[in-house]
């Protein structure tokens, strides 16, 4: 691959992360980062599996934007980005079982554990306001 795509494609996705962590979700960008966060974090945690795809842009991002302004929330807020970010992604979704992988993706944690997870399937089809009201159903039960 020459340089000149890898930086265009870098240019591509960076305001697809920007979506994200503008809005204080703080990005784990290797399987090391995931590691130290996700096993270890008390409480409550959200992970996002971001993508290119037209459903996150559309939907999944809006959606957790929207789900952040809720009155309770999670105590962690993370993402990686699938296709991207690839080894961070794998040892995420590792979190995540028994989902099959799937991008984008929402899941959240209570002391380690998943609680909660909504698949692509259950994002490409809704509205971001579907979305936001899922996971905040989410943070009220879980998120106390």
């Amino acid at each position: 691959m020459s340089m000149s795509f890898e930086r265009y494609m870098l240019d591509m996705v960076q305001p697809m992360r920007d979506d994200l962590t503008r809005i204080g979700i703080q990005e784990l960008r290797t399987p090391e980062e995931v590691e130290a966060k996700l096993p270890t974090a008390e409480g409550t945690t959200l992970v996002v599996i971001n993508s290119v795809c037209g459903c996150a842009a559309g939907q999944c991002r809006p959606g957790v934007a929207e789900a952040l302004q809720h009155d309770v929330l999670p105590d962690h807020l993370f993402t990686v980005f699938a296709g991207q970010d690839k080894e961070a992604t794998a040892k995420a979704r590792e979190y995540f079982l028994p989902y099959p992988p799937s991008s984008p993706s929402i899941a959240l944690l209570k002391d380690g554990e998943l609680v909660h997870f909504i698949e692509r399937h259950q994002i490409e089809n809704r509205s971001a306001g579907d979305i936001a009201e899922d996971l905040t159903g989410a943070f009220d039960r879980y998120c106390r």
